[in-house]
């Protein structure tokens, strides 16, 4: 007789969360953590963006939405689109996260066997969502400084290649890629005929450079954003994407099937956000990342982030596993590297914390770089 653990699908052997697990199940034990482990802005959404979704919710704005999302939103983000890309057949689809598009992107793009291309550290979701569609993922390393190297990416495309996935900023180092690689791997995708995912969710905060898009180089690229990170609305799942009409249609008619529709009332509070200015926030967390690297440049081997909420420091001994567990001893919450990445070498610090926890942070990792065992 088979038991119920028979009963799951060999496709959730696809996800490893046993890393961040072990980690949370030590940190439950902690009384008031200095917690740098989670990737969630630590401002408040916006006093209109909420306003915008008590006023959906309390004038009967919670039903079903269409699959592509509310006309105002999606009209809205085109414009938007077009003026910045001003290509004709670059479409909009609203999603249920940027997790969501990502979702339903591969969903609609991935057959059993294709390979994707993803640049190692990565965002834990692209490898378990590319292998849980049947996809071979190919990571590539960008140690040490992170970056990438499109002559590295052409050699590792094959007939099979079916999709490259960018991040920049990243998740977990911050690092923004060099605008001309960007360029060249835009160029490298269309030549070679690689569909190219661009995640942007962190695009709003960059503290040294203006952003650049994937898109900008190449027309069939798509760009997967969202609403969570520059406006602190991470409960709310509320994405977008926008690339080639027939693909985005493919999402849209994929949507129907599986999540149906973002939640009608916040894609209202979406459409408030889109007119909220988030430059204060963009300084305010730069002013973080000047502290963090300031108080560990001279304990730590950093690439200094350039973006998004991350540092991504290389331990100073040991493993990153190691290294964080001597942390958890010290009420320091931060994640062992290899929970995005093939080595195990770096951890990864959230500077979206309030400044006197991030300062307690920096002094207990002061600490523990003098304490090798």
């Amino acid at each position: 007789m088979l038991t119920i653990d028979h009963w799951i699908a060999d496709r959730m052997g696809k996800f490893d969360s046993s890393g961040i697990r072990k980690m949370f199940e030590l940190a439950a034990k902690l009384k008031d953590p200095i917690n740098l482990s989670i990737g969630e802005p630590d401002f408040d959404v916006p006093r209109d963006v909420k306003q915008s979704l008590i006023d959906a919710i309390q004038t009967g704005k919670n039903g079903y939405a269409p699959p592509q999302g509310i006309p105002s939103l999606r009209e809205e983000l085109q414009r938007r689109i077009q003026r910045q890309f001003s290509q004709a057949d670059r479409k909009v689809i609203i999603t249920s996260g940027t997790s969501g598009g990502l979702t339903l992107l591969m969903m609609s793009l991935i057959n059993p066997g294709d390979e994707v291309i993803i640049f190692d550290p990565y965002f834990v979701l692209y490898n378990a969502l590319a292998g849980l569609m049947g996809g071979v993922v190919k990571p590539i390393s960008t140690y040490p400084d992170f970056q990438i190297d499109p002559d590295q990416v052409e050699d590792a495309i094959t007939d099979r290649t079916k999709m490259i996935i960018v991040n920049s900023p990243g998740n977990p180092t911050g690092v923004c890629w060099d605008q001309a690689r960007l360029r060249d791997l835009a160029v490298l995708a269309e030549r070679r005929g690689v569909c190219l995912i661009s995640d942007e969710i962190y695009s709003d905060f960059n503290y040294d450079q203006p952003h650049h898009c994937v898109a900008e180089y190449n027309s069939e690229a798509i760009v997967v954003n969202g609403f969570s990170k520059s406006h602190a609305m991470t409960g709310l799942r509320l994405g977008y994407a926008h690339g080639p009409a027939p693909i985005i249609d493919a999402m849209i008619q994929l949507q129907q099937f599986t999540f149906v529709c973002a939640p009608q009332p916040c894609q209202w509070a979406g459409l408030a956000a889109l007119k909220s200015d988030v430059t204060s926030r963009v300084d305010e967390y730069r002013r973080k990342r000047d502290l963090v690297v300031a108080g560990l440049k001279d304990h730590y081997e950093l690439v200094a982030p350039s973006g998004a909420f991350f540092a991504f420091p290389q331990v100073p001994w040991g493993t990153g596993e190691e290294f964080v567990r001597r942390a958890i001893e010290h009420n320091l919450l931060v994640i062992p590297g290899k929970v995005f990445s093939r080595q195990d070498t770096h951890f990864r610090i959230s500077m979206a914390a309030p400044d006197e926890k991030l300062q307690q942070g920096i002094d207990v990792l002061k600490r523990l770089a003098e304490q090798a065992p």
